[in-house]
């Protein structure tokens, strides 16, 4: 049985109510028979009804729609119809998007409108840039019996709630991958983590949803999600300025951009493994840490006269170096207010 699914109805309830009795209950937000089949002959063409056609059996995964065929959508989408969940549908108003999506995910259906789908699916997951969202909560209105998460790092659950009716269920699952490159990405799954939020029961379902890619969920501490995306920002796209950084630095001194990343990505591994196993405190190295004032002097010297654009980077970064040195003890306080008048003239 689905974590997120209502009890089936009871069989034994008397026949299908007249069509003013079920109008007057849709109103008022009720269903009747939220996870049974029923005839649509009787309904206007385009007019909405209960609940989706499909259904999938008990202990199977829900049946998945994506809206959304760009870098995430894809690779999850695909990801998860390898790991064999049924991704039956996919909403995209780029056509190239869309064959894109289901060479990769054989047979799932595609439209250029996300509220097409809505008949399709059972879970319906909005992989779509965060200021899309909201509008797009607005605009799908789920069946009874549906749930519905998104895949934005910074969002929290809340946001998809005016999708909600009677008996549906909303949250959020976002992989902690970069998406560059499908393939990658899909590689990358394995191993990663995945932050989940919502409602309790959407969030076990979740939990296997991630286990099936061999990626580890996280619930995150509720108000946490945006702090939470902003360290991911800067393992992700902070970590590479700063490697376009060091490469503009490296270019200076002769090396290409790729000879620049192959040289210092060396002494990043070297560093993330002392971090690892030391934590990040004791794993600082560097003039900072020796209170060595008169390098990071020359160092700022050669950065004014080659590479001004990186200036502000050293500078916050050898801030955060003085304050990670004193909670060692590794320098006093006199050594580091020098350090710290020496990049305040400079920052």
């Amino acid at each position: 049985m689905k974590p997120w699914r209502d009890e089936p109805a009871d069989p034994a309830s008397p026949g299908r109510p007249s069509r003013e009795a079920l109008d007057e209950l849709r109103r008022r937000g009720i269903d009747l028979d939220p996870t049974g089949d029923h005839d649509h002959a009787d309904e206007v063409p385009g007019e909405s009804h209960e609940h989706p056609h499909r259904r999938s059996g008990p202990e199977e995964p829900p049946i998945i729609g994506i809206v959304g065929a760009g870098a995430v959508g894809t690779a999850l989408g695909a990801a998860l119809h390898r790991a064999g969940w049924p991704v039956a549908a996919v909403a995209s108003r780029d056509p190239r998007r869309r064959e894109r999506f289901r060479s990769l995910v054989p047979g799932a259906r595609a439209f250029a409108e996300p509220v097409a789908l809505l008949d399709e699916v059972e879970l319906i997951v909005l992989a779509v840039p965060d200021d899309a969202i909201a509008g797009l909560a607005a605009e799908l209105r789920m069946y009874s019996g549906q749930a519905m998460i998104h895949t934005s790092g910074a969002l929290g659950a809340e946001i998809l709630e005016p999708a909600r009716a009677a008996a549906t269920q909303v949250g959020a699952f976002h992989p902690l991958v970069a998406f560059a490159d499908t393939e990658r990405a899909i590689a990358a799954l394995h191993g990663a983590t995945v932050a989940v939020e919502g409602d309790d029961e959407l969030v076990a379902l979740l939990a296997g949803m991630a286990e099936a890619i061999g990626a580890t969920a996280v619930r995150l501490a509720p108000g946490s999600k945006a702090a939470y995306h902003a360290a991911a920002v800067l393992a992700a796209g902070g970590f590479v300025a700063l490697l376009d950084a060091i490469a503009e630095l490296g270019a200076a001194a002769g090396l290409d951009e790729a000879g620049a990343i192959s040289i210092y990505g060396n002494l990043i591994e070297q560093s993330l493994a002392n971090a690892r196993s030391l934590g990040s405190r004791d794993a600082l190295t560097g003039p900072v840490v020796r209170g060595d004032a008169g390098t990071v002097e020359r160092h700022l010297d050669a950065l004014a006269r080659l590479a001004p654009r990186v200036m502000p980077i050293y500078v916050a970064l050898a801030e955060r170096e003085i304050e990670l040195a004193e909670a060692r003890q590794a320098i006093d306080g006199e050594a580091a207010e020098r350090l710290r008048r020496l990049l305040a003239m400079r920052g």
